[in-house]
């Protein structure tokens, strides 16, 4: 297990080193100036060069590469054109409000997936089981910003049950902060919740087939028995797969979501950051969701070990 974590982290180094050229590149290749963008209503070509020179946006391409990715490996992600403010302490400001939000979207898919999931498999054809076809069609088919406005249409303006947007800490307020949370993590967890209920559905529909489920039942053993000491923990496998995969996707809905709701997180900040052509504040984060990404996955094939022995991560086994 140690020597195929060691591999996994050394397969990452290069794997994060063309998410850092690509980042650099296609910032560099769209439109716009960021010094335009910074200078407001100023045009004069001497303070602009002076900018750009201060910026070091004057250096050739190369250069500018390889200052940036020798700072980010010294963990300086260099300072904000638009606010001067690190670009470290700018994302720690708003990565509680971001980890706040998709973890709450996480745990309402992953729970009510397996919840809903688990009883669609049990009563399958049942009113339940269509319904919860229904919701999966729709969670996969319905976008992110328009469900968002949706909601915000329907319980803010129509219903007025819960605010348009906006957040409030939770330590500060814990009441109006799960007030506000509500309609954003409904708005992110839609799709990977329809994926969960899916996934557990046939997962345990597969396993309830299997030769070990009939001969739990002949023993006499209790239905709850069988379904959490056996069933639930081999379906659980391939779901195991998909919520790792759906941390990256969590992370990139957050973008839209975030904007949607005016939610103070990562997201806003990437939004604002691409707007004014601040190309730290984007770097640093397309390069940190690239790596939590990476380090879900090494997370989800760990697991894969503890939920099936069979499981060996030796080479040559």
């Amino acid at each position: 297990m140690t020597r195929y974590i060691v591999r996994r982290i050394v397969l990452m180094v290069p794997v994060a080193f063309l998410v850092t050229v690509i980042a650099f590149l296609l910032l560099r290749l769209a439109p716009g100036d960021p010094v335009l963008a910074y200078s407001g209503e100023v045009r004069d070509p001497e303070i602009l060069n002076e900018m750009r020179h201060s910026l070091g946006l004057d250096q050739p391409l190369p250069v500018q590469y390889v200052v940036w990715l020798g700072q980010t490996l010294q963990g300086n992600f260099g300072r904000s054109i638009r606010t001067h403010q690190q670009v470290g302490e700018a994302i720690v400001e708003r990565l509680p409000a971001t980890l706040e939000l998709t973890g709450v979207a996480l745990l309402f898919s992953v729970t009510t997936g397996l919840i809903v999931g688990t009883f669609s498999a049990l009563y399958r054809n049942s009113a339940l089981d269509l319904l919860a076809t229904g919701v999966t069609i729709a969670g996969v088919s319905v976008p992110n910003f328009f469900l968002g406005l949706m909601l915000i249409l329907l319980f803010s303006l129509v219903l007025r049950v819960f605010p348009p947007g906006g957040y409030a800490p939770a330590i500060d307020d814990p009441l109006e902060n799960l007030r506000r949370i509500v309609l954003p993590a409904l708005t992110l967890s839609a799709a990977t919740l329809a994926i969960n209920m899916r996934q557990v559905r046939s997962s345990l529909l597969d396993v309830f087939n299997q030769d070990y489920i009939r001969t739990a039942r002949a023993k006499g053993l209790s239905e709850g028995a069988i379904i959490v000491g056996h069933a639930l923990k081999n379906g659980l496998i391939p779901v195991v797969t998909v919520v790792g995969l759906q941390v990256g996707a969590l992370i990139e809905g957050a973008i839209v979501t975030e904007q949607i709701f005016f939610w103070p997180g990562v997201g806003k900040l990437v939004v604002d950051s691409i707007g004014g052509r601040d190309y730290p504040v984007v770097q640093a984060v397309v390069l940190l969701s690239a790596l939590s990404y990476m380090i879900s996955t090494l997370l989800v094939d760990i697991v894969y070990g503890w939920l099936d022995p069979r499981i060996s991560f030796t080479r040559g086994r």
